[in-house]
């Protein structure tokens, strides 16, 4: 568990970013209606969590920044016995006085009163551009003599690039969950049916070991199904034969894992399966390989194309000159997504990839990233070699940057094809 004093380190880090004379209001994630008046269980906006580590709507945090320093606000919903019966105990003004090293903690119901006396006196507001309109317009209402509004988004998301030791636990934890899991789903295959009931054993797992969810919506993709690369019906009947492409992870404690393992439903990899799986591991060991502070995201992407196009022209797949076909992008048919993305609070982490400057930021300590080769060959394409049609491939890792280079957080979980099909014997 993260500690408030990181916390309330993370939000003295940011005030000291901010503009003199400004006020910043940081609201907490909505209710959202899923059908009529049930709701999606409740998932706390991850920038207000970051700072905050707190789970309840109806919250906010303000920061008034003076000559005179800075003061830090809390608002939180009020405690009522007739709402607490139906929809669970709140922390309450008293108790978040206790628990949150701020200057003063207030209801929620007195956010906007606060906002109007506190912002006449400010020229600069800070607010996240995503927020719902509703609680942009009484922002705006108010803001009549603010001369400058920027996005309070952008500062926190530039910090959320290095994870903390504490952060870097819980994502390891989630990966451990995510382990087991995936090796559940290996095993478990060749007696399973639908692609469904896979999703099942993988999520049953990730509930079992306190996982709140999933990370993302599972992809369970057997044959032609891995060439949509966002498959998500996962309705379809399992064969023998086939292989199955599983894109699953778990969130634990609002961090995420995010793992691609690619089986056999039979529990054993047919030749022409070796030969385009071990190209793609092949792959993703160098571009992982390559991972070290100061490198950039477009140097894996750019090596990834063209190992992978060089093993698409070796396997027939393509024809040509490998660089003609990267100068013609002809490889992106087979290959059209980017090596990884950044992971954290959420599993495409909303942190930048460019800085102010729109240079690209390079490789640090503390980053953690996806690193995800993959090559989709779709049944009805004539142009590939018969024995490949309907095959789709990916493997992915969850990948740290060290000071001397990298730490694979997920190298436990199986991607060897001995070491699946004999967890599958």
């Amino acid at each position: 568990m993260i500690k408030e004093s990181e916390y309330r380190s993370r939000r003295r880090k940011l005030t000291k970013k901010l503009a003199s004379s400004s006020l910043t209001v940081i609201f907490s994630s909505s209710h959202k209606i899923r059908s009529n008046d049930t709701e999606y269980p409740f998932r706390q906006d991850s920038n207000f969590y970051y700072l905050s580590g707190f789970k309840e709507d109806k919250s906010a945090l303000v920061f008034l920044k003076t000559d005179k320093g800075v003061k830090t606000y809390f608002f939180v919903a009020k405690k009522d016995p007739k709402e607490e019966l139906w929809n669970g105990k709140r922390l309450g003004v008293e108790a978040a006085k206790k628990r949150f090293k701020v200057d003063d903690v207030f209801e929620y119901s007195r956010l906007n009163s606060k906002i109007k006396e506190w912002i006449d006196t400010q020229s600069t507001l800070y607010y996240d551009f995503k927020l719902d309109y509703s609680k942009v317009k009484v922002l705006k209402r108010y803001s009549k003599k603010i001369y400058t509004i920027k996005n309070i988004a952008t500062l926190i998301e530039k910090m959320r690039l290095i994870k903390s030791s504490s952060e870097i636990k819980l994502i390891k934890k989630a990966i451990a969950i995510t382990k087991e899991a995936h090796h559940k789903a290996m095993q478990s295959a060749p007696q399973l049916s639908y692609e469904y009931e896979l999703q099942a054993e993988i999520e049953y797992i990730f509930k079992k070991n306190g996982a709140q969810s999933d990370a993302y919506t599972s992809i369970v993709a057997s044959g032609d199904n891995a060439n949509t690369l966002h498959y998500i019906s996962n309705d379809k009947q399992l064969k023998n034969g086939e292989l199955i492409l599983i894109d699953a992870g778990c969130e634990y404690e609002y961090y995420s894992s995010d793992i691609t393992r690619t089986i056999s439903a039979s529990g054993v990899f047919t030749k022409a399966q070796k030969e385009l799986y071990s190209l793609v591991l092949e792959v993703e060991k160098e571009i992982i390989s390559m991972v070290k502070p100061g490198i950039l995201r477009s140097d894996l992407q750019a090596r990834a194309e063209h190992l992978l196009c060089r093993g698409m022209v070796k396997l027939g797949i393509l024809k040509g000159s490998v660089k003609k076909l990267l100068k013609d992008e002809e490889h992106k048919k087979y290959y059209p997504h980017g090596i990884g993305h950044w992971m954290g609070l959420d599993v495409h982490d909303q942190a930048p990839y460019k800085d102010k400057k729109a240079k690209e930021i390079p490789l640090k300590p503390g980053m953690i990233l996806t690193i995800e080769p993959g090559i989709y060959l779709p049944k009805d394409d004539k142009h590939i070699p018969k024995k490949y049609r309907g095959i789709g491939i990916r493997i992915e890792d969850d990948i740290l940057v060290t000071r001397d280079g990298y730490e694979n957080l997920s190298k436990e979980i199986f991607k060897e094809i001995e070491d699946m099909e004999s967890l599958i014997s």
